[in-house]
């Protein structure tokens, strides 16, 4: 039999770090370790939550999601008076995390019907909420427009002759017009959006043009330029260029210059921190905008990855060539790793300060080699049935669910104070069978 390779101490674990010790800046913030040597968060037992609501499960920490939010919106604002913080919601879009967004001072931007929707179940009042989308439909505009969406961002012409045609005879939509700012960005090439090629919004060259065009129409009013270079970004200059790109286009009431903070993942990962990110982006401003404009920006990623992440529970060991963990998740709840190579951190939530002996390939349990959560992942004897705890896992990951497999999307619980609140219930068997019933009116045995 192949043996199982030795774990080669690293740095932390040679100086007699545990698990927890070294995961401590990833974890959500208000984690811990009770009487009995399990995981904790928002002084909830992780085992305990899974005993209660099953795995896979996504686990917020409410307290912390609440500060986060609180340190992007207040200090914004003692930067830049006049600023306003957009909760992009892609990240993660429950109607929890919207009302949470909103009861902290944050607008919300969407990008697509299903969002918008979202956001108005949430409560959110309209001119809070500003619209997204390269490829926006008629359907979405129209209950853009119904609900009084405060902003829309204009991706090209299109987006102004379909909100012309939504609007009615004395109505006025406000608009932002996206440019693309030619910043290629360091970060995964799916992530990035500011470059000469990307989808999103329009040239310099275009700005005048539809700046003409808009004058024209007594329903629309261009109040500013909006930007976004792409997401997980590990600097801050860039941030800052985008600033000076931007703003160099011409003098308008509103700067929207995006999101796109990158967050620790791992251990090596050293992300700027929130201080240092609202830093670059005011510099750059006071330099070149009067104190009176308005400046926005728009962190999906970095508002929500740490507070959330996911539990699984480990389903099959094994040894073949590899030494295998596999757990009862996915691609069908953790798409990120497969779509971006991105690098998470795992932590076993009955042992989180055993220290590791076992070095594994930690899969999921859909039917394909690439769907693998941690290369080399290192862990105390991982056994049938322990919860596995994947770390800043609050963006993105239930954003990316989905059925592969058949598999059923997971439920979404926040905690705080000792206690749990489910926000979005475990998907059912007949949730999942429901739209395929239309099927049994037809005769399948024979052909048409």
């Amino acid at each position: 039999m192949t043996q199982t390779p030795p774990v080669h101490p690293t740095a932390s674990t040679a100086q007699g770090q545990t698990p927890f010790d070294r995961l401590r800046r990833i974890l959500p913030e208000e984690s811990g370790v009770n009487d009995k040597g399990e995981l904790t968060i928002g002084g909830v037992s992780v085992r305990a939550l899974a005993d209660e609501f099953g795995t896979p499960l996504h686990i917020f920490d409410e307290h912390g999601l609440r500060r986060q939010m609180r340190s992007l919106v207040q200090g914004l604002r003692e930067r830049w008076p006049n600023s306003e913080v957009l909760f992009a919601s892609k990240s993660m879009p429950i109607v929890a995390v919207y009302a949470i967004a909103a009861s902290e001072g944050m607008s919300i931007d969407v990008a697509g019907l299903g969002e918008l929707r979202l956001a108005i179940e949430a409560g959110v009042p309209g001119d809070r909420i500003y619209m997204h989308g390269n490829a926006k439909s008629d359907e979405e505009i129209a209950l853009a427009v119904a609900h009084g969406v405060g902003t829309v961002i204009i991706d090209g012409t299109d987006d102004i002759a379909r909100l012309d045609a939504a609007l009615a005879v004395g109505q006025t939509q406000r608009i932002l017009l996206r440019v693309i700012p030619n910043i290629d960005a360091d970060t995964h090439a799916t992530q990035a959006t500011g470059g000469e090629t990307s989808k999103f919004g329009v040239t310099f060259d275009q700005i005048a043009e539809i700046a003409k065009l808009v004058s024209h129409n007594s329903k629309i009013e261009l109040v500013g330029l909006h930007v976004h270079i792409g997401s997980q970004i590990l600097e801050t200059e860039p941030f800052a260029e985008a600033v000076r790109r931007v703003t160099s286009l011409g003098e308008f009431p509103v700067y929207d210059v995006g999101g796109g903070l990158g967050v620790n993942y791992t251990p090596t990962d050293h992300a700027p921190t929130v201080e240092e990110y609202l830093d670059a982006v005011v510099a750059a401003a006071r330099g070149l905008l009067p104190a009176d404009t308005k400046l926005i920006i728009e962190p999906g990623r970095s508002t929500v990855a740490r507070a959330g992440v996911t539990a699984y529970s480990v389903v099959t060991t094994k040894q073949t060539g590899r030494r295998f963990v596999a757990i009862n998740g996915g691609m069908a709840d953790h798409l990120d790793t497969a779509l971006t190579g991105q690098q998470y951190s795992p932590i076993l939530a009955d042992r989180p300060t055993a220290m590791p002996d076992t070095i594994a390939q930690l899969v999921g349990r859909q039917c394909e080699s690439g769907d693998l959560f941690v290369d080399n992942a290192h862990l105390p004897h991982p056994q049938i049935g322990d919860i596995v705890v994947l770390a800043a896992t609050g963006a993105y990951a239930y954003t990316l669910t989905n059925n592969y497999n058949g598999a059923l999307r997971p439920a979404v619980v926040f905690v705080g104070g000792g206690e749990a609140r489910l926000a979005v219930e475990r998907e059912s068997l007949d949730d999942l069978l429901r739209l395929h019933r239309v099927a049994a009116e037809h005769d399948w045995s024979t052909q048409i």
